[in-house]
């Protein structure tokens, strides 16, 4: 690797790299995409080891906080939970699951519709989930050090646009 190499960091080397090598390509996307998957595999590692402080992980952490922000009763129905959390439907079955079984939820049939079963947090659950949402944003905080608050409140708006942008690139 050149000297000149050695200062760039590994996303723009692959950038660079491929402008040598297809000249007739415009490799720019991978500054961006590259950056952000880097983020978010770095994001993931610590706040799963946080997460698993409270024998959590982060699909069980978005189902009770999901639940958490819902408010008193602190109840929701699977579809809903689907909505609210970054879950599929059999993900989130799966997750109420492991929930009930270590005593975090409980499952409420419907009065109306006994088709339909709510998932509300106990109080065991609901202890939890506070105590863990405190430490994640606190490591969050921690994260973000590095950054004043204007440039973390602008990269949120053109993360949005990115996500936007994918959304509306979609066939």
């Amino acid at each position: 690797m050149a000297a000149q190499d050695a200062e760039l960091s590994d996303v723009d080397r692959f950038v660079q790299q491929w402008r040598e090598q297809r000249p007739d390509l415009d490799p720019s996307p991978i500054a961006l995409f590259g950056r952000v998957h880097r983020v978010y595999l770095r994001y993931q590692a610590v706040i799963t080891r946080s997460f698993e402080d409270f024998g959590l992980n982060p699909a069980s952490f978005d189902v009770l906080a999901a639940l958490r922000r819902a408010g008193a009763p602190y109840r929701m129905s699977g579809t809903e939970l689907a909505a609210e959390s970054l879950l599929s439907s059999a993900g989130i079955t799966f997750r109420l699951d492991k929930l009930e079984q270590a005593g975090l939820i409980t499952r409420i049939r419907d009065t109306h519709d006994r088709r339909v079963v709510h998932s509300q947090l106990t109080p065991e659950g609901l202890a939890l989930i506070d105590e863990a949402i405190g430490t994640h944003l606190a490591n969050e905080h921690h994260l973000l050090a590095g950054i004043d608050a204007a440039d973390a409140d602008q990269l949120a708006a053109l993360l949005q646009r990115l996500e936007d942008s994918i959304l509306a690139a979609q066939p």
